[in-house]
């Protein structure tokens, strides 16, 4: 039975670097296993319908066509629609009063261990905050994604795993598309 799923590539279309028309995107994921396929914005959302055996293997399948037809990688990040309904109701920050405009989420690939967790220094970027939990860190940006150091590439040294940015708006506008 299909479910929808959400996919989230990282490092496509930004800053006029690794171009993907989206036209070429859903093509890949259609070519893939994926079924009513559709895309938000241009910077790598993808939502999708796929028999859940058939999702597990799309990650791959994706970042390895792109490599081959566009010359770069682009990690590619999978969600439910449960799971994306989960992340805006454990958002430690919305319960604070917290400024939609300053929120971000990242998304991991794999569940970190915890004593990688315990790893990351709270200290590291203030004004900025952010809390991991289960597979996401959740952040608070004052002064915007393009000053803080809390990066992907920190995250994913810091957690061994990989990670893709979104802001608060689109991850609420990706699951009211997904239906939830």
């Amino acid at each position: 039975m299909a479910a929808t799923y959400l996919a989230l590539l990282r490092g496509i279309n930004v800053g006029g670097k690794n171009l993907l028309p989206m036209k070429d995107l859903v093509g890949i994921f259609v070519a893939a296993g994926g079924d009513n396929v559709r895309t938000y914005i241009q910077s790598g959302n993808v939502i999708f319908e796929a028999a859940p055996d058939v999702a597990l293997l799309l990650p791959d399948r994706i970042a390895t066509q792109i490599a081959e037809r566009f010359g770069f990688r682009a990690p590619v990040v999978l969600r439910t629609t449960d799971q994306l309904q989960e992340v805006i109701r454990d958002n430690p920050f919305r319960p604070l009063g917290a400024i939609e405009e300053t929120l971000h989420v990242m998304f991991l690939a794999d569940l970190p261990r915890p004593d990688r967790v315990a790893s990351l220094d709270p200290d590291r970027s203030p004004p900025d905050v952010f809390i991991a939990r289960g597979r996401e860190v959740y952040l608070q940006l004052p002064h915007g994604v393009a000053r803080t150091r809390l990066t992907n590439s920190y995250f994913d040294a810091k957690l061994a795993t990989t990670s893709t940015l979104r802001n608060w708006r689109t991850v609420t506008r990706l699951v009211e598309l997904m239906g939830g």
